[in-house]
């Protein structure tokens, strides 16, 4: 059997395959990144970052590039392949993120933080920095993240419910700023249509899920599977006798939670004790 060519030579992860497409348009055409940011409008930083790899920017930036590049679609097809290529997420996520795209309902508990589905950026790079993640690692991170979140703001977004414990509303970040905004963020989340948060407050006691941040996801074929996580590991779980088990247990805690509406009360009084930024 005659060995396989390349075609191209060009990278087959999707992510560095938009940069270097970016960077072959442009050089080209013999533009420098200030040529192209007079042409089209967005900072010169920015397409630097994004020819880098180190950010994808948004749908905006890049039909604008498409438009002026003069390859209609080009452009948008490589940047959605990137958005929703699983190799962004540390490998034993990438099964559970795959899943967590197609799926058309979501629960969630969550032991001491947001989440990540509900996080700000700013919220990201604090936790993800306490992980020890930096550098370019640490905005690509940030940036995958946060266009996990964009799913819940789609034009027919997925269900979801999130059940925190009070722990994650009273552990807040060392900046008291990105604390208020990720409070008003989830406040703003539970007005929504499709997002129910709910509180679990101290007082519920013991329950079956106190070190355990739970999602379940129903995907489109029927099935419902869920992924458990705690300090040390994470979990997949897809043998549908054990997510059955899961899920009882997490409408036992769902019983001992606030309503929605108690909640989001909860989640403004809480906001009302972080600091407000000092007058200049």
């Amino acid at each position: 059997m005659p060995q396989r060519l390349a075609v191209t030579g060009r990278s087959q992860e999707p992510r560095a395959r938009f940069a270097e497409e970016l960077r072959r348009l442009r050089t080209e055409r013999g533009l420098s990144l200030r040529d192209l940011a007079k042409a089209v409008g967005w900072d010169a930083s920015q397409f630097s970052k994004m020819e880098s790899g180190q950010t994808l920017g948004g749908p905006e930036i890049v039909q604008a590039l498409d438009q002026y590049y003069g390859t209609p679609g080009l452009l948008v097809t490589l940047w959605e392949l990137a958005v929703a290529d699983p190799t962004q997420f540390k490998e034993q996520y990438r099964r559970y993120m795959m899943l967590e795209a197609e799926a058309v309902s979501l629960w969630q508990y969550s032991v001491s933080a947001p989440p990540g589905l509900l996080q700000t950026a700013g919220y990201a790079r604090e936790a993800l920095m306490a992980g020890g993640i930096k550098g370019e690692e640490l905005e690509r991170q940030v940036e995958a993240r946060i266009r996990r979140g964009q799913m819940l703001e789609a034009e027919d977004p997925p269900v979801f419910r999130a059940i925190l414990s009070e722990a994650v509303l009273r552990t807040p970040l060392r900046d008291a700023q990105r604390w208020r905004k990720q409070l008003e963020h989830l406040s703003e989340a539970a007005e929504r249509t499709n997002i129910t948060v709910q509180v679990l407050p101290f007082g519920a006691g013991l329950h079956g899920l106190m070190n355990t941040d739970t999602m379940f996801l129903r995907l489109l074929d029927g099935r419902t599977v869920a992924y458990a996580e705690n300090d040390v590991r994470g979990e997949l779980i897809e043998e549908a006798s054990k997510v059955e088990r899961l899920m009882r247990t997490y409408d036992a805690v769902r019983d001992l939670a606030l309503s929605s509406a108690h909640s989001r009360k909860f989640i403004l009084q809480m906001l009302e004790e972080v600091p407000c930024e000092p007058l200049t």
